[in-house]
């Protein structure tokens, strides 16, 4: 589904092996404290070891952790790739569905987008904005993964000097840990409780 999808938005495409790419994930916070923001972004960001641009893509994010914290997930693809964007949706407990993005590429009436290209480091793809539950704590760790709708070619890279745009699969996964904490005055309240169940004792 996602193959056709690519054809459409990024040209002639073709699928390629021995070349690869990566899609690594950035935190807004690596430590929250959800009594005072319930509220983070997640960045995944596209690279490769060859073309000039990415054309297009797909992923999915598994996490560990999540449960009980994550309340609700959404995704939106950066403005240049949301001609090819199909947002699967939030599975729960911090675990997405996946997602497909890309943009429309024929040389010489439809450039690539200049934010799409690779020469100036790791492409911005798409940001998730993650909901957290108050007064829940523990440790979660986000890492992409497969779509598990889409073929085994899920990142597209486009070369401007032929014209032309290459599915690979050989893609490295990045992670990301996030530690939700409680605020320093819910600790003190805590560390109080300790002392005032010690007295009691004795």
């Amino acid at each position: 589904m996602k193959h056709v999808l690519l054809c459409a938005v990024a040209g002639c495409v073709s699928a390629a092996a021995g070349q690869t790419g990566s899609l690594n994930i950035v935190a807004s916070q690596t430590v929250i404290d959800t009594t005072v923001s319930s509220v983070l972004t997640l960045s995944v960001f596209a690279s490769a070891d060859f073309g000039t641009h990415i054309a297009g893509g797909g992923f999915a994010l598994a996490a560990v952790g999540g449960g009980g914290i994550v309340q609700d997930m959404d995704g939106e693809a950066v403005l240049w790739a949301q001609p090819g964007d199909n947002d699967r949706g939030h599975l729960g407990d911090g675990n997405y569905r996946g997602f497909v993005f890309g943009q429309f590429t024929i040389l010489p009436n439809f450039p690539p987008a200049p934010e799409s290209e690779l020469g100036a480091g790791a492409v911005h793809v798409v940001t998730f904005t993650v909901e957290l539950a108050a007064f829940q704590y523990g440790v979660i760790e986000w890492t992409v993964t497969t779509d598990p709708f889409s073929p085994p070619e899920f990142l597209g890279i486009f070369d401007s000097n032929t014209n032309s745009t290459t599915l690979i699969s050989d893609v490295a996964f990045g992670s990301v840990q996030i530690s939700v904490v409680p605020a320093p005055s819910a600790l003190a309240l805590v560390g109080l409780g300790g002392l005032v169940v010690g007295r009691r004792r004795r």
